[in-house]
């Protein structure tokens, strides 16, 4: 099987549901550069404080101190049996330095699972998404509900709706995506560790051809 997978695709391609899906699946470690950042500022090790000096004045976390967080992180006992990393990289020079970090720890990179997606769809799907406030668990107004309206089925916390999941702040994502992020699949596929997904099948069916992929 393969394990040490990268999830790709742009903003609101369903990469958290499928994460999700294949965390409780294939028992593999999920890796969000959201949570790994505030596993660290709560920790308080030397890189998550780091980290916090520019979070709390508004800057970007300078790809070094990023780079070095995911090594922290993928170097943990709990990546052994394999993780999905989700929102990392975004650049090729991160995508680079993966490459050298995986290897180091003897840990590399057998996946790159790209999601891929009409933009009309991403605008339907992102504008509806909610997301519980103390989990974190993803929901949508239409595709997935919770038992009880703006209460998480997991732990009971309010849900909400992100800033910037709107039309508008979601071209200039995808504007970020097209510029930066999408250059990697060429990057990867050079590799030889691209497969691309239509994610618009549907979670289960997708979720399905993923998995029996990733389990060749």
């Amino acid at each position: 099987m393969k394990k040490n997978i990268i999830l790709m695709g742009p903003p609101g391609a369903g990469k958290g549901t499928l994460a999700k899906q294949l965390k409780e699946a294939l028992n593999l470690v999920h890796i969000s550069t959201g949570d790994m950042f505030r596993e660290a500022i709560k920790a308080q090790t030397e890189l998550g404080v780091l980290a916090a000096s520019y979070i709390n004045k508004g800057d970007l976390v300078p790809d070094d101190v990023t780079i070095g967080l995911v090594k922290e992180r993928l170097s943990q006992k709990d990546c052994e049996a394999g993780f999905l990393l989700d929102g990392f990289p975004r650049t090729l020079a991160q995508a680079e330095a993966l490459d050298e970090i995986a290897k180091s720890i003897s840990r590399p990179i057998e996946a790159v699972i790209n999601l891929d997606c009409d933009n009309e769809e991403l605008v339907r799907r992102i504008s509806g998404r909610r997301v519980c406030k103390d989990c974190g668990a993803p929901y949508h107004v239409v595709t997935m509900k919770p038992k009880v309206e703006g209460v998480c089925d997991l732990c009971g916390g309010p849900l909400f709706q992100r800033k910037d999941d709107n039309e508008e702040a979601l071209k200039v994502r995808l504007e970020h995506y097209v510029s930066e992020t999408k250059p990697l699949l060429d990057f990867y596929k050079k590799l030889g560790l691209l497969e691309s997904f239509n994610s618009l099948v549907g979670k289960e069916e997708l979720f399905d051809e993923v998995s029996s992929y990733l389990k060749k």
